[in-house]
């Protein structure tokens, strides 16, 4: 089978919806795996190729970020954006984060979101991820469905914390 039947077959096996979205991303999608197999990679070159293509679609930097005065911007809060890679800033102080780097969950990873309080410090050199680093917490007190809270404790290490946090909370969700 080659990799476009495959990516066929597993494109087909996702739902349809009524305004034809899912189609159209299906094609766009076999358009990019018909121009990388014409290009006849094989194991190393397929490799290389993937992962340069996801730091740049990604938006994410090739090479370390160094710091340098030419990779900053002043940006509408009137810190300094990268422009090598949108998601690190420097505010007043010179502190540097990625807001990027970390998503929290607080409902056994239902769901992720953001959270100054978890966002990254950079030092120079910097080489960005692709992917955040996942971050579970449990609130220490209780927080009405929606909110958060100051009072929490990290639980990342802790599966069955995780999976407990995680059966509660789909429990709410689920209204039973």
């Amino acid at each position: 089978m080659t990799n476009l039947e495959y990516a066929k077959s597993e494109l087909d096996r996702i739902g349809k919806d009524d305004e034809g979205y899912q189609d159209l991303m299906n094609n766009h999608i076999l358009e990019i795996i018909e121009v990388f197999s014409r290009q006849g990679h094989s194991g190393f070159s397929a490799s290389y190729a993937i992962n340069v293509l996801e730091r740049l679609l990604r938006y994410k930097p090739l090479s370390a970020l160094t710091g340098d005065d030419d990779e900053w911007e002043k940006s509408i809060s009137g810190n300094w954006q990268n422009k090598r890679c949108f998601s690190v800033f420097k505010d007043k102080d010179g502190n540097v984060y990625d807001i990027d780097s970390v998503v929290c969950s607080d409902n056994g990873g239902i769901t992720w979101f953001s959270s100054n309080r978890f966002r990254k410090k950079v030092t120079f050199p910097y080489y960005p991820p692709t992917d955040p680093e996942r971050v579970y917490i449990r609130y220490t007190e209780d927080v009405p469905p929606g909110f958060t809270s100051d009072e929490y404790e990290i639980i990342t290490d802790k599966p069955e914390e995780i999976k407990k946090l995680y059966e509660q909370k789909r429990k709410e969700f689920d209204g039973k």
